[in-house]
């Protein structure tokens, strides 16, 4: 059995290549967290050059918010792959996913939420 902090890697790995397979670029940086029956995972630069440009034209909302209709639809059309790959790592059938981006920050959050808590080996300090 793996421990959370195993699983948690595993599942940062999986998005990372998802990212770089599906989208054409992975993030700069990727963190997971199970938290109960849920997994929180923090992509950072998640933006290309052009979206980060895009975003900077002054005064246009416009482009922050075509950004952010593009990569939801994107994340949508995907939403059974990530969900499988989450669910092999987990053990757990995914009850929702959830997301959001900033245009500001280049910042991706996904939430899923799951069906249970993941099992996972407790360190000897906890057992």
């Amino acid at each position: 059995m793996k421990t959370k902090g195993q699983l948690e890697a595993e599942i940062s790995e999986a998005i990372i290549k998802f990212e770089k397979e599906y989208m054409g670029r992975g993030p700069e940086e990727t963190k997971s967290y199970l938290i109960d029956d849920m997994v929180l995972v923090r992509l950072r630069g998640v933006l290309t050059p052009a979206e980060k440009n895009l975003a900077k034209i002054d005064g246009s909302t416009q482009g922050r918010a075509l950004i952010k209709q593009v990569r939801i639809e994107l994340l949508e059309k995907a939403r059974c792959m990530l969900e499988v790959l989450v669910q092999d790592i987990t053990g757990c059938e995914i009850r929702s996913m959830h997301t959001d981006i900033s245009t500001s920050t280049g910042e991706r959050v996904i939430i899923f939420t799951l069906d249970g808590v993941p099992q996972f080996e407790k360190p000897e300090a906890e057992a």
